[in-house]
């Protein structure tokens, strides 16, 4: 019995690879310091604990629309709108088994095979995987460290729009090297989507994992409402990773495809964190907040920990929580030409497990220098102070 070949273009998220490494190191007995992983080790708010509880007791455990409840629809338009300067109704809404689901429904509801996507590299790897597993050609564009941080590179981006480019993906907030655009840059993308009549899929899961400042969405900008999806998520701001719980909004035309697909793939998504949710927007946000403060604390202590060691100097990012260093001077000083040895040999030598560059899309031809990324969601303050330490003694010695 054969497969069907159109798995061979199927990607994964290979971040969970080197979470099984972690795994396998920590059941032999050693203390592993996990930066793996962009998981949550904080606990969802108590007064969403509590709303799902009596969403049960009260009975919602049947199916329920394929678009989602009406009440929760009506809320959370208003509520992204509004942080967005954009006007949204249900509608515009579709809700969704989590933010990842929105990735494939919307390349399958405005994509034809051999259309090109352009995409952020390095970036989240489904993007990737489901524009060649669809029958897209996935075309890179990529970012360059600056002083405070990273930039896309715009003229490779500009150089890359053919008559065939039909999406732009754009990441703000971005997994996994925390860029952020200034005005200048969203209003250039912007821009560009107009100019060449493209769709746009903004990825808006760390819209408000955000430590100042208010953010802001390339909807906000003339024309691009009519042609933007955004990806919603609720597990980054209310810690509800485990949840499964997001959204997509958009144009009612390309909502009611992605309610279609809702209906061929999961008939609905799950009823009763749904009624939660409204207690999530619109009751207590004391949780939210000290979620943010301890991400805060954490980001701070990481950063301080990885300037310490010599060859590394990272800027403080400002919003997700991931840190994306750059190691060229470490992999020189190791006299390693390949980063997967650094990731493996500080697991088995320090116990700190990271991800590499090359776990968020393939490299791009050319690229000379490595990176590597740490996940501060997930490992507590003192562990994140003992595992940069050791890391710190590895990567000097």
């Amino acid at each position: 019995m054969k497969l069907a070949k159109r798995l061979n273009k199927l990607g994964t998220e290979t971040a969970f690879a080197v979470s099984a490494q972690a795994s396998a190191w920590a059941a032999q007995g050693h203390k592993v310091y996990p930066f793996h992983l962009g998981d949550i080790n904080i606990p969802t708010p108590a007064n969403i604990v509590e709303a799902t509880k009596r969403a049960l007791h009260d009975g919602k455990t049947g199916y329920c629309p394929a678009e989602g409840i009406l009440p929760l629809r009506e809320i959370l338009a208003e509520d992204v709108g509004k942080r967005r300067g954009a006007v949204y109704g249900p509608e515009n809404v579709s809700i969704q088994p989590g933010g990842k689901p929105v990735i494939g429904k919307f390349i399958a509801a405005v994509m034809n095979p051999g259309d090109e996507v352009l995409y952020p590299n390095p970036g989240y790897p489904i993007y990737e995987s489901q524009i060649e597993f669809q029958g897209g050609v996935a075309v890179p564009y990529s970012y360059s460290e600056t002083d405070d941080g990273f930039a896309i590179d715009m003229e490779r981006l500009k150089a890359s729009i053919t008559d065939r480019t039909r999406i732009l993906i754009y990441n703000n907030y971005q997994n996994p090297i925390s860029a952020e655009s200034k005005y200048r840059e969203m209003e250039e993308l912007a821009n560009l989507a107009l100019e060449h009549d493209l769709w746009v899929l903004s990825d808006d899961a760390y819209f408000e994992i955000r430590y100042g400042g208010d953010p802001r969405s390339i909807v906000s900008f003339a024309g691009m409402r009519e042609r933007t999806v955004i990806l919603y998520t609720f597990s980054k701001k209310f810690a509800m990773t485990g949840w499964r719980l997001g959204a997509a909004i958009g144009p009612e035309e390309i909502i009611k495809v992605i309610n279609k697909l809702n209906t061929n793939v999961e008939s609905c998504s799950n009823h009763f964190i749904q009624w939660a949710m409204i207690e999530a927007l619109t009751g207590d946000q004391s949780g939210p907040k000290e979620i943010l403060k301890i991400l805060k604390e954490r980001r701070d202590v990481a950063v301080d920990g990885l300037n310490a060691i010599a060859g590394i100097n990272i800027a403080l990012p400002n919003s997700t929580f991931y840190l994306f260093p750059n190691v060229t001077a470490i992999m020189k000083r190791k006299g390693f030409d390949d980063v997967s040895r650094l990731q493996k040999e500080a697991l088995h030598e320090t116990g700190v497990s990271f991800c590499t560059r090359i776990h968020f899309g393939r490299p791009i031809p050319g690229e000379t220098e490595y990176f590597i990324r740490l996940a501060y969601s997930g490992i507590d303050v003192e562990d994140i102070r003992e595992g940069l330490s050791k890391l710190k003694e590895y990567f000097e010695s």
